[in-house]
């Protein structure tokens, strides 16, 4: 399977990193304005929030919460290989948008958390599924300092999008069942 080099993984990450900052700079000027384009669930004039909503924030402590996270699992994630890691990203951030937007509260849901759970869905399953020793011990480690983050799919906090985090959890697991074999 064809491999990111580590000069390609630094830009994306990069480019992502970059975009997100700008994002939520604009938004913190524009007094989160743009929070409006996230997900509303059977709202059709929200559909597009499925592709906004995690480059919105609804606070800098929202932002760095999902920051570092999701630019330490998507690395990890491109370790699976580009194909493998395209088709997960999609499915996470296009699955769970779109369940969110058929199945969550009514509420306004942002946040890149949803992207972040997703990506721990498939590095915690993908290791075990491409019985390769490298990505089994990214596997084992992710399990270990962030299996907590599991009870974040559970509705604890009022202002929390537990679906946002539920249902990325579950596409990044079947995103990992798909794909992760063929690494």
């Amino acid at each position: 399977m064809r491999q990111f080099t580590l000069s390609q993984q630094l830009k994306i990450l990069g480019v992502l990193a970059l975009g997100l900052l700008g994002t939520e700079i604009i938004n913190l000027i524009l007094s989160n304005w743009l929070n409006q384009f996230g997900i509303r669930p059977r709202d059709p004039g929200n559909l597009p929030g499925i592709f906004l909503a995690p480059w919105l924030h609804a606070n800098l402590t929202h932002f760095a919460s999902n920051f570092l996270p999701l630019l330490l699992f998507m690395w990890l994630s491109m370790q699976w290989g580009k194909v493998t890691f395209i088709k997960s990203t999609l499915l996470i951030w296009l699955g769970a948008g779109l369940l969110v937007w058929l199945l969550g509260r009514n509420a306004m849901h942002i946040g890149a958390s949803g992207i972040v759970y997703g990506y721990l869905g498939f590095l915690i399953l993908g290791g075990f599924y491409s019985k390769k020793l490298h990505l089994l011990i990214i596997s084992v480690v992710i399990a270990v300092l962030y299996g907590g983050m599991i009870f974040g799919v559970l509705p604890l906090q009022r202002f929390v999008s537990f679906e946002y985090h539920l249902f990325g959890f579950v596409m990044g697991l079947l995103s990992a069942h798909l794909w992760a074999k063929s690494s």
